[in-house]
């Protein structure tokens, strides 16, 4: 290893951590076989329910020469998000800014500062979901954290309220050793959380079961079935997140994520009663958006009936 690689990769990743990253870790830009055969194990059990897209480009997913042609290095962030300040029917993640324009910027102004620091022309590209990239896969490779029994990356010292970036760079940078580490150890506190039984096994996620699956990514209306698991969510679920240990005591969130409170406080009552133009204005500007109004009112209408359902 060179000491003017080290210098330079190191510089890079004080220059992330320094624009509010808790995690910046570099992976040889080479397919990841053992990722790739997870999710093609999810593919092939139906895991993904009608998520068509996630099948689509398997290849792709697991090989960025596809997407930046002459890639040498993957550069994988994480940013910390908030926990709910109090219980609401929205997921935590979504009553803030829309995380893809957040650590979009981010990273472009990341790239712009690797750019600074190199005489020769630097080609890079920025992902935050933007691509079908395998996110987790990547941050792995990269140190970056582990994957719980939650199915989700948990990083050290901040958990899993975490949001995933990638930088694919033209750069040969030194790769980082994945970590050593076993999260979880024989907690099983997510899988205990989870109501409907979506965590099949530790680190089996089954999204046909999800709440944040049924409530987001579901285009239909709900069976019976499907309505009265939902509970009374509006959109996502965060039950496997706030019973984590490593959540409870992770460090602080990105100081950008404020909590909409029109958003934290909505109640399937009002949810109801939105306009088109109300619905746009309260979620502008986050990722719950993207779910459109007649979902939102579909799953109003299931919380609704569960909570007249558990009274009687």
């Amino acid at each position: 290893m060179s000491e003017k690689r080290l210098t330079m990769k190191e510089t890079i990743r004080q220059k992330a951590l320094d624009l509010g990253f808790c995690a910046c870790g570099f992976a040889a830009a080479k397919p990841l076989s053992g990722a790739l055969a997870e999710y093609r194990a999810m593919i092939d059990e139906g895991r993904h329910g009608e998520m068509g897209y996630l099948e689509t480009g398997l290849e792709a997913r697991a090989n960025p020469e596809l997407f930046l042609p002459g890639v040498k290095s993957v550069l994988s962030v994480a940013l910390p998000w908030p926990a709910p300040t109090k219980p609401g029917a929205i997921s935590g993640y979504a009553v803030i800014q829309d995380y893809h324009r957040v650590v979009g910027e981010m990273l472009a102004e990341l790239l712009e500062f690797i750019r600074s620091i190199y005489k020769q022309p630097v080609y890079g590209r920025a992902c935050v979901d933007s691509l079908p990239m395998l996110e987790k896969g990547w941050a792995e490779a990269a140190g970056v954290g582990c994957t719980g029994k939650n199915s989700l990356l948990i990083v050290p010292g901040h958990g899993s309220r975490v949001f995933l970036g990638e930088l694919l760079l033209d750069l040969d940078l030194e790769p980082d050793l994945p970590l050593d580490w076993n999260p979880c150890g024989d907690c099983t506190a997510c899988l205990d959380a989870c109501p409907t039984g979506a965590l099949a096994a530790p680190g089996k996620l089954d999204a046909r079961r999800c709440i944040s699956y049924l409530t987001i990514e579901l285009k239909r209306e709900f069976t019976d079935e499907e309505a009265a698991a939902t509970e009374d969510w509006l959109y996502g679920c965060d039950h496997c997140l706030d019973a984590c240990p490593y959540n409870t005591d992770s460090a602080a969130a990105f100081p950008g994520f404020d909590p909409k409170e029109e958003l934290v406080n909505l109640t399937p009552e009002k949810a109801l009663e939105l306009t088109n133009s109300q619905f746009r204005k309260l979620f502008a500007g986050t990722p719950a958006l993207r779910l459109g109004l007649r979902r939102l009112k579909r799953n109003a209408r299931a919380a609704l009936t569960n909570k007249h359902k558990s009274r009687n």
